[in-house]
This record gives C-alpha cells, sequence and structure tokens, in this order.
C-alpha cells in the first residue's frame, strides 16, 4: 500500500503527538518538524483517506469553552497503520540509500 508524502508526514505526526493530535497541532508539527505547512483542506483530506483505509482512528474530546463548546478531533494510528507507515519509510529509506548523488548541472 502506498502513501502520499503528507499521508506519511500526517500519520508521523499523530505518532509524535502522543494522545494530542488534532487538526491543528498535526499541521503546527509538521510545519514545526518538515518546514512547510499543509492547508487544512489537504491535511483533512489526507487524513480522511488514512481513516478511509483503515489506518488511522478518530475519538472526539471534551467540548470546550475556549472552542465555543465545539470538541476536538484526536486521531490516532491503528496497527495496519503503524505497518503500512514503517514499509513505507522502509522503501524510501532504501530508495534513498541507493541513490546516487552527484552535483547538479548549474
Amino acid at each position: 500500500m502506498e502513501l502520499t508524502t503528507l499521508e506519511q508526514h500526517a500519520m508521523l505526526a499523530i505518532v509524535a503527538l502522543h494522545g494530542n493530535a488534532y487538526g491543528i497541532s498535526i499541521q503546527d508539527h509538521i510545519n514545526r518538524k518538515a518546514g512547510y505547512e499543509p492547508s487544512v483542506g489537504s491535511l483533512y483530506a489526507a487524513l480522511d483517506r488514512l481513516q478511509e483505509k483503515g489506518f488511522i482512528r478518530t475519538k472526539q474530546g471534551e467540548a470546550t469553552r475556549e472552542r465555543g463548546g465545539r470538541r476536538k478531533l484526536y486521531f490516532s494510528v491503528t496497527a495496519p497503520g503503524q505497518k503500512v507507515l514503517r514499509e513505507s519509510l522502509k522503501a524510501v529509506s532504501s530508495l534513498s540509500r541507493a541513490a546516487r548523488w552527484q552535483e547538479a548541472p548549474a
């Protein structure tokens, strides 16, 4: 099963955030660690795809006054999701090791 780069980054952020992974925290983590900020729309589209594939699951948090009574939607990676993420990262690592880097022409 293939993952897009954004799907990989989102799943890695979910794992790193240890139970505190919701849309904005995932976006912020990707921005801090990967140096780019995915749009909210593209991030949620990736999260929806991952959930449809069974690689992540969601859980609603408690409603808070700061959010106008709305609940946060927390994400976690499932066992099949962990497996596919490891396989995907292993493939990228293998491809990277096999690359023969040279100076790019100016």
